[in-house]
């Protein structure tokens, strides 16, 4: 009965997103509401119920102005660069919606994480005139390096919360998301089927051959280099070179013009790394057991450059306005998806059905570790929540399978990270800026091979590395 209560918020959450009779906002405010009773069901008879709720709900918020923060840094960083609203568009050119999505975007979730990867990818498909659900899911193929992504700190936490050294787990992590990666090709040419774009043989080798050098820079670059940096080598190397072919800049005045466009992103990437340089910066931390604020974090780093860049061109309080306008609901969309991880999590309601599932599986219980990661990157929207919420509890699984140290952990941040990129939170964040009335429902029924890759790649590692 009690397991009932504590699975019934994400039930009707589910149950409210799929049907379609309930946007991500309204639907999320259902579960919320639902998700009281659930968390002080699996709280001590002794706690302070009332104590219990406002204390995890300034939690919550405190947690989600880290993701809050990035995804309208994000925003605003988009503002400080796009070019001038045209009336013309980009030809929705296969090689282009590669580049946008599985390069581009994930090059920069990679740098910043928390979504901004998508907001970029769609931002680069709607002015090749794609909208609706196959533009969105396309969008969200981009974050598939969430480990990665703003310089891997949920794959800190995680490796931190189990004691295992960062970059041995992050060595074995990118095996699975690395075959998964590949995976991810087919699935785009099915979307772009979707829209009426045909991909042809040659095209699919050519970008079957970038994603396995993506691959390969992901899976060696770990051997020699810190963690950190893998995810914006293994997609930015690869990115140079299709934009060259894309469009070479055949004359000086092109290859100004080249550069002249890609220095915000080369400007944004070294303040990035220079400020994971500077040790033990000042920061906010007004709750030891969640991750502080630094004023080196990514969110700062966003909003000073963008800042900066809007300063130098025309229209700034317009452009300050227009994200703000659109900031709106993705950011009441985290907030309130940030909030119900966090009264699950904390009222063990979370880790109870972990444990129960774990427990009435017996000796299959390994292969339910891709699972609920993937279910916890799901719930929590960010490989940091994921870690949060079970990384824990799916070390200890693993130990109790006698599985590798390392491999329990590792397939936790690989399938969070991958659940977390397609999350209920960020399928909100992607239906705001669609604005069409897209619902997520439909961009899950769009990306259902690669919840089926993602299950996949992580029973077989089970198989191979147990």
């Amino acid at each position: 009965m009690i397991l009932a209560l504590q699975a019934s918020p994400l039930i009707l959450l589910v149950a409210l997103l799929l049907s379609g009779r309930a946007g991500p906002v309204p639907a999320v405010l259902a579960a919320l509401a639902l998700s009281i009773p659930a968390a002080l069901a699996s709280l001590p008879a002794s706690t302070d119920a009332l104590n219990f709720i406002s204390t995890e709900m300034l939690r919550g918020a405190w947690l989600a102005l880290q993701p809050v923060g990035v995804m309208t840094g994000g925003l605003l960083f988009h503002a400080a660069i796009a070019a001038p609203v045209s009336t013309t568009t980009t030809a929705p050119e296969p090689r282009r919606i590669f580049a946008a999505c599985l390069l581009m975007g994930t090059f920069m979730e990679s740098v910043t994480g928390f979504a901004v990867g998508a907001v970029f990818a769609l931002a680069a498909l709607k002015s090749m005139g794609l909208r609706g659900p196959v533009a969105g899911a396309m969008a969200l193929l981009s974050l598939c390096l969430v480990p990665w992504g703003g310089l891997g700190p949920g794959t800190l936490l995680g490796a931190t919360l189990v004691g295992v050294p960062v970059q041995a787990m992050a060595r074995v992590i990118a095996f699975p998301n690395a075959a998964w990666l590949l995976m991810l090709g087919p699935v785009l040419w099915h979307l772009c089927a979707k829209a009426g774009i045909a991909v042809s043989t040659r095209e699919k080798l050519s970008q079957t051959g970038i994603l396995a050098a993506s691959a390969t820079i992901l899976i060696g670059g770990h051997w020699i280099l810190p963690f950190e940096i893998l995810g914006i080598l293994a997609t930015g190397l690869p990115l140079l070179a299709v934009l060259y072919r894309l469009d070479p800049p055949r004359t000086p005045a092109a290859r100004a013009d080249a550069l002249r466009a890609l220095t915000p992103y080369l400007i944004l990437t070294a303040a990035l790394l220079a400020a994971r340089l500077i040790p033990n910066p000042p920061a906010l931390r007004p709750y030891e057991t969640l991750p502080a604020f630094p004023i080196t974090h990514v969110a700062v780093v966003l909003w000073t450059v963008s800042l900066v860049l809007l300063a130098l061109r025309s229209g700034m309080a317009r452009r300050i306005h227009e994200t703000a306008l659109r900031a709106r609901k993705p950011a009441a969309a985290l907030l309130l998806y940030v909030l119900l991880a966090r009264i699950l999590a904390g009222s063990g309601a979370t880790t109870s059905l972990a444990e129960a599932a774990a427990s009435a599986l017996g000796p299959l219980a390994p292969f339910a570790i891709t699972p609920l990661g993937l279910a916890a990157g799901l719930v929590t929207g960010s490989n940091v929540g994921a870690n949060a919420a079970l990384v824990t509890v799916q070390a200890a699984l693993g130990a109790h399978a006698n599985l590798p140290p390392l491999l329990a952990p590792a397939l936790h941040n690989f399938a969070g990270g991958a659940g977390a990129g397609m999350s209920f939170a960020v399928c909100a964040l992607i239906c705001g800026l669609l604005a069409d009335g897209t619902k997520p429902a439909q961009l899950w029924r769009l990306l259902l091979p690669s919840f089926a890759a993602i299950l996949a790649v992580g029973t077989g590692a089970v198989l191979v590395l147990r």
